[in-house]
């Protein structure tokens, strides 16, 4: 299997999140796409990929219709996606994805937690360059699937990597093949479970146990503030 597989496979087990940093992550997400796309799942490619994430991660029906309805609500606060490049101690790199209603204090508080854990905010582009932006779909393999005929034919759509994992049809791409791909599935009747973006680094470091503890702390910051939706790193996985 391909590396940016395993990377990802090796970092969920080892995942740190809640049920409820995944909804209101959802929920924000949500509230973006329809600001800007509209309301309709039908004319929204981007909503109609969060539905199903949202139902990947059984958040209640309810939930989403009300984040939907929300959004479309003049009262609705609108919230910014805002990408923050860092390094964490003994040089990991770091990329923390965010969603705010205040650039101020969320820039704010990812300076803090990298000063008081050894670590320092850098500027765009300092560390972007260390990582590949991936977009990823999970689908239901369909039966009798030919794998190698399928990939040969997404190549054209942007697809990079197809793996089929305890019968899920995993799919790889670059970042901008996003909607090319979400099409192509859409228009050949996948079923896609889930899909999303991601950082995979290009090389990782290995640490000490004492180490990793310490990297641990600092995600685990990162971890309780609701502006954050995302944090990558380049430190091995063990």
């Amino acid at each position: 299997m391909g590396r940016a597989f395993e990377f990802r496979k090796a970092r969920k087990m080892k995942r740190w999140g809640t049920m409820a940093k995944t909804f209101t992550k959802i929920g924000k997400e949500i509230s973006i796409s329809v600001k800007s796309g509209g309301p309709d799942p039908s004319g929204n490619s981007r909503l109609r990929i969060l539905i199903q994430n949202a139902k990947a991660a059984n958040m209640p029906k309810e939930n989403v219709e009300r984040a939907i309805k929300k959004a479309s609500s003049k009262e609705q606060e609108d919230f910014k996606e805002v990408v923050y490049e860092g390094y964490g101690p003994y040089g990991i790199a770091m990329i923390v994805e965010t969603a705010t209603n205040n650039t101020t204090r969320t820039v704010a508080n990812v300076r803090s937690y990298f000063n008081k854990h050894d670590g320092s905010l850098g500027t765009t582009g300092s560390v972007d360059y260390m990582f590949e932006h991936k977009c990823i779909f999970k689908l239901k393999a369909k039966d009798g699937l030919d794998l190698e005929e399928l990939e040969l034919e997404m190549i054209d759509f942007g697809a990079e990597e197809l793996l089929i994992d305890e019968g899920e049809l995993h799919i790889f791409g670059e970042f901008s093949a996003f909607g090319p791909i979400q099409k192509y599935l859409e228009e050949n009747n996948f079923e896609i479970i889930s899909a999303e973006f991601d950082r995979i680094p290009q090389d990782t470091k290995e640490l000490k146990p004492e180490q990793i503890e310490l990297i641990d702390k600092l995600l685990a910051k990162f971890e309780e503030d609701e502006d954050v939706n995302n944090v990558y790193h380049n430190m091995k996985m063990v």
